[in-house]
């Protein structure tokens, strides 16, 4: 059975696409469009923002949630 943990390389997901399984609003395809930097420059990146493709809706996540394969799908699904 294949696994529903990835590896997400926190760096790489600025434009990445997204698609949730279980989509909420009527929102299921998602594109990352900022890397949230914290005030201290020594910390990495906790937050990406999100943007709903079709709503144009955004909302700040903790980039960890793509490392669910059971949450998330990468690309447009």
């Amino acid at each position: 059975m294949k696994s529903s943990k990835r590896i997400v390389n926190p760096k790489k997901l600025l434009n990445s696409k997204w698609t949730a399984i279980l989509p909420t609003n009527n929102e299921k395809h998602f594109l990352v469009t900022k890397l949230v930097k914290p005030e201290n420059t020594d910390q990495s990146i906790e937050l990406v923002e999100l943007e709903a493709i079709h709503t144009k809706r955004t909302q700040r996540l903790p980039w960890q949630v793509f490392n669910n394969a059971s949450i998330w799908l990468q690309g447009w699904v």
